[in-house]
């Protein structure tokens, strides 16, 4: 009998102990996984002075990273040229974003395919925002107009014409259709069609460039200007085709210009290899159309990319040399 009472006593025993070792288990699992303490109470939002939430994303390095093929033969940095920082009135409202930062871009059909620069003001909204414009979808048959929505952001419009020069676009019903959209920065991306003129002179070049920049700057006093080159072209028909020889000339005139009026300017032309390889390198890689002078969609789109990519560039240096 009193076997059975010790017996009785020790599955008792045994229940209560393994029920404390179960009342235990969990402090043991937290004392393993090193748990996040729980915060008191709900931490507050930061309020900053004078500063919006597009003024915080601005005020920062942007990753970037060349796009353009190790395979071009030739090809130089892909940089903007701006010695005299005229950019840096645009750099500014991009990192202040408390109002629509807008960015007209005029040129021939390179621009009027809108792909190419679509893809540049594609990349920009990925990295300013998107909340200025309505997302709207925009290909060869739509307008590359942008629709504003009144929040601050980058606004892109694309304003270009088939075989446009620069002369194409100093008249004034279209110098006030550009001015009533309020540029901040204009890119100007003329020259193929110029060059393709046998009776191509580069004076005559460079008075449509200076007539046209006068004619902007009276009607857009606040706006900067962005001025590239062309990506190159051939001439000929398709069994005696060559490189375009003026094409060198142009994008020669263009820069000088550029440096003459201390304006900033993207010189794709010799980034992709210049008089010796853009047009080869071009063609090697499947980018031109079978007219040897537009591109196709590959072709386009890599220009769009480093277009973005000058930019963002320019722009980080702006950034990180405190400009301000």
């Amino acid at each position: 009998m009193r076997d059975g009472r010790l017996m009785k006593n020790s599955r008792q025993i045994g229940r209560l102990a393994m029920l404390a070792a179960l009342l235990l288990l969990p402090f043991f699992r937290l004392w393993g996984q090193d748990v996040m303490p729980r915060l008191p109470e709900p931490l507050e939002p930061l309020h900053i002075a004078d500063e919006t939430k597009g003024m915080h994303r601005g005020m920062r390095l942007i990753t970037v990273h060349d796009s353009l093929p190790a395979s071009f033969v030739h090809s130089l940095d892909n940089v903007i040229e701006d010695e005299y920082r005229s950019l840096s009135p645009f750099f500014q409202k991009l990192n202040h974003m408390n109002s629509p930062v807008r960015v007209v871009h005029i040129g021939d059909s390179h621009v009027r395919g809108h792909l190419y620069p679509l893809i540049t003001r594609r990349r920009l909204e990925d990295d300013f925002g998107t909340e200025a414009v309505f997302p709207d979808t925009i290909s060869y048959r739509t307008s590359g107009l942008a629709r504003e929505t009144g929040e601050p952001g980058v606004v892109y419009h694309i304003c270009g014409i088939n075989g446009a020069t620069s002369a194409t676009f100093s008249d004034l019903e279209k110098i006030n259709e550009i001015a009533a959209l309020q540029p901040d920065l204009i890119i100007i991306s003329f020259g193929t069609n110029e060059a393709h003129s046998r009776r191509y002179q580069v004076q005559d070049h460079r008075m449509q460039m200076d007539r046209l920049l006068g004619m902007l700057k009276n009607a857009c006093p606040d706006a900067v200007y962005l001025l590239t080159t062309p990506p190159g072209a051939y001439v000929g028909r398709r069994r005696s085709r060559s490189v375009n020889p003026r094409t060198v000339m142009a994008a020669r005139t263009i820069k000088e210009y550029a440096r003459n009026a201390k304006l900033a300017v993207w010189d794709i032309y010799n980034i992709v290899g210049g008089k010796t390889d853009a047009c080869r390198n071009w063609t090697r890689h499947r980018m031109l159309r079978p007219d040897g002078i537009h591109f196709t969609p590959d072709g386009y789109r890599l220009q769009g990319n480093l277009l973005h990519q000058a930019l963002i560039k320019t722009y980080n240096e702006y950034v990180a040399t405190g400009l301000e």
